[in-house]
């Protein structure tokens, strides 16, 4: 390739026909990032929740909700960690052994775990049998125990072998005026049922559930069957108690809840609640909870169709001063607080962009600093080959044309090297090439007019040799 022809191939055009390719990689690599974050962001969360015992009515709604939400493709799955009871759930959440955990308000809540969701309202219901009627009488007896000051002294019978049942009767009880130590305890399981109405030392009886509690309703009705129609005893004090006690609340049990023929009761009853709970960490992210309420407010109309005590789910209180205050990514959710994803890290977007410009702006006056002694090379070779333009003009000898073309083109070379490395800019390398462009017209002339002049020599030579 000829000098002239090597001048015309500049680094700004091999830049130029590099640059399409690499655009193209850097486009694909953009579009691999976002599609595997889009990938990743995409999978559902799999969350493991503890709930028991085994069969009952809580286990068999989680349950319900895990299949619902793989029917539905929701971003949450669940993986059930069956337990003996709410008292191991929470504690499997404690020891980080489970993401979520199903219990009672009043029981030991791990610290700073936040309600996610209230599976629903439990109620306290008491009663007393009236007392078989005796052989030959035609009314059934009258219940001694018609409130709560009526149990000191007495024994009363609770079903459910939770300590926690224990702790909320002392409760009610203190708060009643009645010495708890007066009044004796006992419970029961749900099987001893029918042992537990036919003892005769036992003069009340207590259950904590939902209203429409299966085990409540079939106490009752083997009371009345086996010791008389039951009287409900009413906590007046239930006010008092959710105002000392915030993990309870003041309730109303309504007329014919548990069975309308006969009315039982035959009138609303004062009583006080206890919310049964979905609960979570404060360590889970705030985002997952978030996801986890969504999905499960979004298919609790489906589920309730299963299931009808699904239709008993509601929000947990938002409020910073409730008793069991919701983890901040279920409040997120139901407040309409929450943040995506660009809300979130926009911030740190922002940052990144402008730390790397800064980064950006240091490496180029580091480059800059760092090649000013390239830069200072190739202002002294083109002063050089503004010198030699001066010099070819001047000379007679094409082998020193050769010697200054040889210069010229070691001089393009560190040029160009200085180019690619970054030493000078595309204004520096079109200076250079409009003085190199001048070089070599200058030594094109001189060629021609060296040329030209050895012709007229050699002609006069010629003739003089003709005419000798």
């Amino acid at each position: 390739m000829s000098i002239s022809d090597s001048s015309n191939v500049s680094p700004l055009g091999r830049r130029k026909r590099s640059s399409p390719f690499l655009l193209i990689a850097a486009a694909l690599l953009i579009f691999a990032a976002v599609v595997g974050a889009g990938f990743l962001l995409s999978r559902p969360a799999t969350l493991r929740i503890a709930v028991g015992p085994a069969g009952s009515d809580d286990q068999k709604l989680i349950q319900a909700l895990a299949q619902t939400f793989i029917n539905e493709g929701s971003p949450v799955r669940l993986n059930l960690i069956s337990t003996a009871g709410s008292v191991e759930s929470l504690g499997l959440l404690a020891a980080g052994e489970t993401d979520l955990a199903v219990g009672r308000a009043d029981e030991e809540i791990p610290k700073g775990a936040g309600s996610v969701a209230i599976l629903r309202k439990n109620v306290v219901v008491m009663w007393a049998p009236s007392g078989a009627p005796h052989k030959g009488a035609k009314k059934e007896g009258k219940s001694k125990i018609k409130e709560m000051s009526d149990l000191d002294g007495h024994r009363v019978g609770v079903i459910g072998r939770t300590a926690i049942n224990v702790t909320l009767l002392r409760v009610i009880l203190s708060e009643s005026g009645v010495n708890p130590d007066k009044v004796s305890i006992s419970r029961f399981s749900i099987s001893q049922i029918n042992e537990m109405v036919r003892d005769p030392t036992i003069d009340a009886f207590m259950t904590v559930g939902p209203l429409d509690s299966k085990i409540t309703a079939e106490a009752i009705t083997t009371t009345a069957r086996l010791r008389g129609e039951p009287t409900f005893i009413p906590i007046d004090v239930s006010e008092a108690i959710a105002h000392k006690h915030p993990l309870y609340e003041a309730e109303e049990i309504p007329g014919s809840s548990f069975t309308a023929s006969p009315a039982r009761p035959d009138d609303k009853v004062d009583t006080v609640g206890v919310n049964h709970l979905i609960v979570a960490p404060k360590s889970l992210h705030d985002s997952t909870v978030g996801a986890f309420t969504r999905a499960l407010f979004n298919v609790r109309p489906t589920l309730a169709r299963e299931l009808p005590i699904a239709s008993k789910i509601e929000k947990p209180d938002t409020d910073k001063d409730a008793a069991i205050p919701a983890h901040a990514g279920a409040a997120a959710y139901i407040d309409g607080t929450e943040r995506t994803f660009l809300d979130k890290y926009s911030d740190y977007f922002w940052g990144a962009i402008l730390l790397l410009s800064v980064l950006g702006s240091v490496a180029a006056w580091l480059r800059h600093y760092i090649k000013r002694d390239e830069r200072t090379i190739t202002s002294l070779h083109r002063d050089k080959l503004l010198a030699a333009i001066a010099q070819v003009r001047k000379s007679d000898s094409i082998e020193e044309l050769d010697d200054l073309q040889a210069d010229a083109d070691k001089f393009l070379r560190e040029m160009l090297e200085s180019y690619d490395s970054g030493a000078i800019e595309e204004g520096d390398l079109s200076a250079y090439s409009l003085v190199l462009e001048q070089f070599h017209h200058a030594v094109a002339d001189r060629r021609a007019t060296i040329g030209a002049n050895a012709a007229g020599v050699s002609r006069l030579r010629g003739e003089k040799t003709a005419a000798g």
